[in-house]
This record gives structure tokens, sequence and C-alpha cells, in this order.
């Protein structure tokens, strides 16, 4: 059994949670699934929104999937997110991220 049938086996248990929801989200992005890691990445920030790693994976995982402006607008949420709370080397590669979406864009 591979470690995302472990993973979502945990689901709807004791052990569900953030935490559990990003590592799904994590084991989709390895095997390059981008929308099922989306999703799984949006559970993790609705589950906690401060989770900063979460919505780093979200942007990501939603640029992967060809959504480019949902990936920015989940970047912006978690620079926020992440300066808020201290998180500046989380808050620094969104931020990276999100101008070459920009830029990507023709903006600057």
């Amino acid at each position: 059994m591979s470690m995302l049938d472990n993973l979502l086996q945990l689901r709807d248990g004791p052990r569900d949670g953030a935490m559990l929801r990003f590592g799904i989200a994590n084991e989709y992005a390895r095997l390059q699934d981008w929308p099922q890691a989306a999703s799984f990445a949006r559970q993790a920030v609705t589950l906690q929104h401060d989770f900063s790693a979460a919505w780093k994976l979200l942007g990501k995982a939603l640029l992967q999937a060809g959504q480019p402006q949902e990936a920015l607008a989940a970047y912006h949420e978690g620079i926020a997110i992440a300066e808020g709370k201290g998180d500046i080397q989380a808050a620094k590669e969104m931020k990276v991220f999100a101008r070459r979406i920009e830029k990507a864009q023709g903006g600057e």
C-alpha cells in the first residue's frame, strides 16, 4: 500500500486535520496530480487558516493545474498570513512565486 493510500485511510478519523490534509496534498503533488493536490491543500488552509506551508503548496498546485489567477490569489493570501505570524521565509518564497506569475501575465 502506498503512502498516499495510508494517508487517505486516516481521513475522517481521530488524526484528521490540517496536517493530514497537507500531507495528502504533498503526496498528490509528488505524483503531479495537481488538481487533487490543490483540493487537499485548500482543505488544509480551510481547517487551519494560518498554515503558511499549505498556502504555498496551494499556490503551486493551482499554478501547475493551469489556474494562474487562483494561484496568485492563494499566494497573496498566504503572504499576508505568513507575514502576520512572522513566517518570513515562507512569505519571501511566495512573493517570488507571485512575482513570476505577474511577470508571465505581462505585469511587473
